[in-house]
């Protein structure tokens, strides 16, 4: 299927052992998929234009090229697809996660969480500001949004998108209403918005047994309390400032780290990696269920504690499986990819890479399965018992 990476060699090199007539009508059914959202056929031809554009081997892409690629003189007409034009870019979406469910689909895939940003420059681009983008790794002008990927073991997808609206934006109405973002509009923080999309995810019966995402998302008391009410594990990584209950007393979590038995930690392997297999030492507890809000007193799930980074995964399921997911799975969602710059004003409420663009970003070559983050090299204060199973430990 057009815009679908997965793992296998064969898949890798796909523009020597796929049959162009072939490739051709499985873009046509892809695109015939999202026709009925688009309400003037000229839209619709420029969906498809724009869509090959993004599926080219261009250097760069933004409005200019993606129009001088389609023959077109001028990017206006790729510009108003973006602004302007009628078209369900929701419908679009949903099109799209069923497009990755219909052939993608895997009863232990992993819904993945994180943000991105695009540089920009000036104000007048919906959510814009001053703002710790991991694009840059610094305070840029930019547009961040928060992306939601279906990861499998195969293949990977980008399947939703929220634009994250700065309060400097929220609380300024005359600006917002130039930007056309719909009345409304509260703030959400990015934990908010991502928990929107995973229970979007769900009830449109996404199959998933994990969802996983970084310290943004696992430092989020109400994320969790979402996730467990539905039903779902998750492997969440929290700062080690953060602070977890525990039967004693509530500790840091590099402090409850080093108070676990060395007798506790086992070394477990994360899979395959690019130097072989990856392991990593983990400790099985049980901790208390004051975390967050509602949260139940019986039914106390396991939590590990990775012992070796300064982000420690927070662990929530009903079954032992600690070591088939892991944070680092997100780096499926980064490896796919930042969507193109585009220029001209975004829809309100969308992403700079609207739902055309993930059509694009469907997956990536690079290992889609659950990892555990990268090591760290340094002096072992807590030697791991290779020989002890992995088991419930209690701290006196």
């Amino acid at each position: 299927m057009v815009g679908v990476w997965t793992n296998e060699e064969q898949a890798v090199s796909v523009g020597h052992s796929v049959d162009p007539a072939e490739w051709q009508d499985g873009f046509d059914d892809l695109m015939g998929r999202i026709a009925g959202r688009f309400a003037r056929v000229e839209p619709r031809r420029r969906a498809r234009e724009f869509v090959l554009g993004l599926l080219s081997d261009l250097p760069r892409k933004n409005c200019w090229t993606l129009a001088e690629q389609a023959g077109h003189a001028q990017p206006g007409g790729m510009q108003q697809l973006l602004n302007r034009a009628v078209w369900d870019a929701d419908g679009v979406r949903d099109d799209l996660r069923g497009l990755v469910v219909e052939h993608l689909a895997e009863p232990d895939a992993v819904l993945v969480v994180d943000e991105t940003g695009d540089l920009k420059k000036g104000s007048a681009t919906v959510g814009v500001q001053r703002q710790y983008t991991a694009t840059a790794g610094r305070i840029e002008n930019s547009q961040v949004a928060v992306y939601l990927a279906y990861a499998g073991r195969s293949a990977h997808a980008l399947i939703d998108r929220e634009l994250y609206l700065p309060r400097s934006w929220i609380g300024d109405e005359e600006r917002c209403r130039a930007a056309a973002v719909p009345e409304n509009t509260g703030f959400a923080t990015k934990p908010q918005l991502a928990a929107a999309m995973v229970t979007r995810a769900l009830d449109a019966g996404t199959p998933a047994r994990w969802v996983t995402g970084d310290e943004v998302y696992g430092g989020d008391p109400h994320l969790r309390a979402t996730l467990e009410q539905r039903q779902i594990g998750y492997v969440l990584a929290v700062s080690r400032h953060h602070r977890i209950p525990t039967g004693p007393g509530r500790f840091r979590a590099d402090v409850l780290a080093t108070r676990i038995p060395r007798t506790a930690w086992q070394k477990m392997s994360a899979g395959d990696g690019a130097k072989g297999y990856r392991y990593y030492d983990w400790a099985l507890l049980d901790l208390a269920s004051d975390d967050h809000p509602g949260a139940a007193s019986a039914a106390v799930p396991p939590k590990p504690a990775h012992r070796r980074t300064r982000l420690l995964p927070l662990l929530f399921t009903r079954t032992r499986a600690a070591a088939r997911a892991g944070p680092g799975c997100r780096t499926a969602l980064e490896r796919g990819g930042v969507l193109p710059d585009q220029q001209g004003t975004n829809r309100a409420g969308q992403a700079s890479g609207p739902p055309l663009a993930l059509l694009e970003t469907l997956g990536h070559t690079g290992d889609a399965r659950p990892r555990l983050p990268h090591r760290h090299r340094g002096p072992r204060a807590h030697p791991a018992c290779r020989r002890q199973p992995a088991d419930t430990h209690y701290l006196p």
